[in-house]
């Protein structure tokens, strides 16, 4: 009788182990430990597309602004941003560089219906969307589309930068109490914002280049305390400038704005 019990709890378990197609299911090793492949830094924004090789311009459209990537020597070289309604809303193209999650752009394009404005320095790899604002509200926002191999000349990913390597490295900084630092310096004009407190607060570098009051660029930095993310703007040097702290979308601390 133990015996039959004991050829009938065996067939239960050869059952078990195979699927019903007849392959054998996998099982780990008992006492094999499997890890997860590393993952980005956190952030609230979902990227993910599919990706286009850049011959010509690529472009996502909302109702009122077109962002678009373009490859150096087409009719729209690095990334843009298009006001295409004549309304109380402005455009702004947000948009992440090679891959790496820890650190948001934003373009934000104060001009008139038909304006274009946007940054030549861009990264191998670009994931981008359109939006509108009202005022400092974002109130529209279409799908993120991954571009890639788009720039001569990329700007490179800096993830290692800290914020006391930023102001080494900068001519001028200024901060909010223990929460940012914006650096720049501008020699080949480079910007840094930085996060400097263990909080879930985002530093944010806010500032115009070249004089121009209609075109306003954001540096979100999301990775965490003690990161830095870079923006590079060629030869136009900055004009005014601010360090900022976010919770998510609300402003918690801000300096005015300096300027240089």
């Amino acid at each position: 009788m133990a015996l039959r019990r004991a050829v009938i709890a065996a067939a239960v378990i050869m059952a078990v182990a195979f699927s019903t197609d007849g392959a054998a299911a996998a099982v780990a090793p008992p006492h094999r430990t499997i890890q997860a492949a590393p993952i980005a830094p956190a952030t609230t924004e979902p990227v993910g597309t599919p990706t286009e090789t850049a011959a010509e311009p690529v472009c996502v459209r909302l109702k009122g602004a077109e962002a678009c990537v373009g490859p150096d020597g087409s009719d729209r070289p690095g990334i843009t941003i298009e006001d295409t309604a004549d309304d109380h809303r402005h455009p702004a193209v947000e948009y992440y560089l090679n891959g790496y999650l820890g650190t948001k752009y934003v373009i934000h394009n104060l001009g008139r219906k038909g304006a274009v404005r946007g940054n030549r320095e861009i990264g191998k790899v670009v994931t981008f969307r359109a939006a509108l604002y009202q005022g400092n509200h974002r109130v529209k926002y279409g799908r993120w589309k991954t571009v890639q191999n788009v720039a001569k000349y990329p700007v490179k990913r800096d993830t290692r930068t800290t914020p006391a390597g930023a102001r080494g490295k900068s001519r001028t900084c200024t901060s909010t109490k223990a929460a940012a630092t914006l650096c720049f310096g501008e020699r080949k004009t480079f910007v840094y914002a930085c996060d400097t407190a263990a909080d879930e607060y985002q530093a944010r570098a806010e500032y115009f280049v070249g004089g121009d009051p209609t075109t306003r660029y954001e540096i979100h930095q999301l990775a965490g305390v003690g990161t830095c993310g870079r923006a590079e703007h060629g030869d136009l040097s900055i004009s005014m400038y601010r360090a900022s702290v976010f919770d998510h979308g609300r402003r918690k601390a801000t300096r005015l704005y300096k300027y240089n």
